[in-house]
């Protein structure tokens, strides 16, 4: 089994990003889409989870940035027009660890990928 993991940061004040909704969906090579999980992250902004993988499938990260930071009481620097952060990957180790951490703010946000 693979794991899966990600430790959310807040961009603007540089606290984790807790209880943000994050959610998996498995791309079939045929286009075929399934939800593998739909969570949210802890309050410390991380969350783990082991997993099955398709080497032959792609994988897409949604992270509900738009619905976490209207919830938050910062300053205001124009109009918010980024709803959600996509990543779409793959994973061709089926045993492999794949951290990707991400720092958002309300319209941008910058991701990479640890082992």
């Amino acid at each position: 089994m693979a794991v899966l993991s990600s430790h959310l940061l807040n961009g603007v004040d540089g606290t984790h990003a807790g209880h943000v909704s994050v959610r998996l969906t498995k791309i079939a090579a045929d286009g075929a889409k399934s939800i593998v999980f739909d969570e949210k992250s802890d309050q410390g902004g991380r969350f783990q989870k082991e997993l099955p993988v398709d080497d032959e499938a792609s994988y897409e990260m949604v992270i509900a940035s738009g619905a976490y930071f209207s919830g938050r009481d910062i300053p205001k620097f124009g109009i918010q027009i980024l709803s959600e952060i996509v990543i779409r990957f793959e994973m061709p180790d089926p045993n492999a660890r794949y951290h990707i951490p991400v720092i958002m703010s309300p319209n941008s946000y910058s991701c990479w990928w640890s082992s």
